[in-house]
């Protein structure tokens, strides 16, 4: 087989989520390249081969799309890094569009197009759903975790007109070691001072990191897959479920709540958008094509993660 028909292109390959996907992919024998805005490099053992990019143009890299299995956009500023500043929410949008943009500009180029596209997004597509669970069909919600995700999956709609299978991966929240929203719970719990955000009553929609890759895998070599995924895990939770099991699982107590006030004044519209809301987000299309979770309830995840 053509090396190029082995070939996936990863955008964001260096990031949480990207670095194990290129792990995996290299493991199942494709060829990986990645976009940086570093040093290009040639591939190692092991390792995938690195172009730089600008991160809004197809210029440099644009040809490694031409006849490749895949492309992967996962790019894009981390929306819980810094207060939501009007720069910083700007930067987290454009990051995200111009990327999306970029990818779109390759796959017109290439005379041989690219098999699948995934591109990543978010279940903060939903909104604030309450206690309510959503699934793959329920409507965008509002506010600007909801514009972002509407304005990333659009920057890449384009690429099914020219033929391109395109999935959509709205993605929850990703438990793995050294990274991740896990990270950022594990100090005041060490601390025992861990404990829900708010009341604790929003969904939490999480997902172990071993199943957020074997997930991508999966719908990228499922040629009957296209359009929007849910990957979260089949046992939905709520923020206060969620740090008691975390508790459990690091023998600390769940106790001393985050107050919704004090949280509003740390990180203003960021905490009613991010920390106090959520979903209970199902994965309705994934166990529908009968993908089989490793980790379908957060007390063994958890373990897993600790072990």
């Amino acid at each position: 087989m053509d090396a190029d028909a082995r070939r996936v292109v990863v955008a964001g390959g260096n990031g949480f989520i990207g670095r194990p996907l290129c792990r995996a992919l290299l493991a199942r024998g494709y060829r990986v390249s990645v976009l940086t805005r570093g040093v290009a490099r040639p591939a190692g053992t092991g390792t995938p081969e690195m172009h730089t990019w600008d991160g809004r143009s197809a210029q440099g890299w644009g040809h490694l799309a031409d006849g490749a299995f895949a492309l992967v956009n996962l790019a894009g500023e981390s929306i819980g890094d810094g207060r939501w500043t009007p720069e910083r929410k700007r930067a987290i949008l454009q990051s995200r569009v111009l990327a999306g943009e970029a990818m779109t500009q390759a796959v017109a180029q290439a005379a041989v197009k690219p098999q699948v596209l995934v591109q990543a997004s978010a279940v903060g597509y939903y909104g604030d759903t309450g206690q309510d669970a959503v699934d793959e069909s329920s409507p965008p919600g509002k506010g600007f975790l909801t514009e972002v995700c509407l304005r990333w999956e659009q920057s890449t709609g384009s690429v099914e007109d020219m033929g391109v299978r395109r999935v959509v991966a709205r993605t929850g929240l990703v438990l793995g070691r050294g990274g991740g929203v896990l990270q950022k719970m594990l100090t005041p719990f060490k601390m025992f001072l861990g404990g829900p955000l708010g009341d604790g009553s929003q969904g939490f929609p999480w997902i172990h990191v071993d199943d957020e890759v074997r997930a991508m895998v999966f719908l990228m070599e499922r040629g009957d897959a296209a359009g929007a995924f849910n990957l979260t895990a089949p046992e939905t939770v709520s923020n206060l479920e969620f740090c008691r099991r975390l508790g459990e699982a690091m023998s600390r107590p769940c106790g001393l709540a985050a107050p919704a006030a004090m949280l509003r004044l740390a990180f203003g519209e960021m905490a009613d958008e991010l920390l106090l809301t959520g979903c209970r987000a199902f994965p309705k299309r994934l166990v529908e094509m009968g993908f089989d979770f490793s980790h379908p309830r957060l007390g063994p995840a958890l373990k897993d993660l600790f072990a």
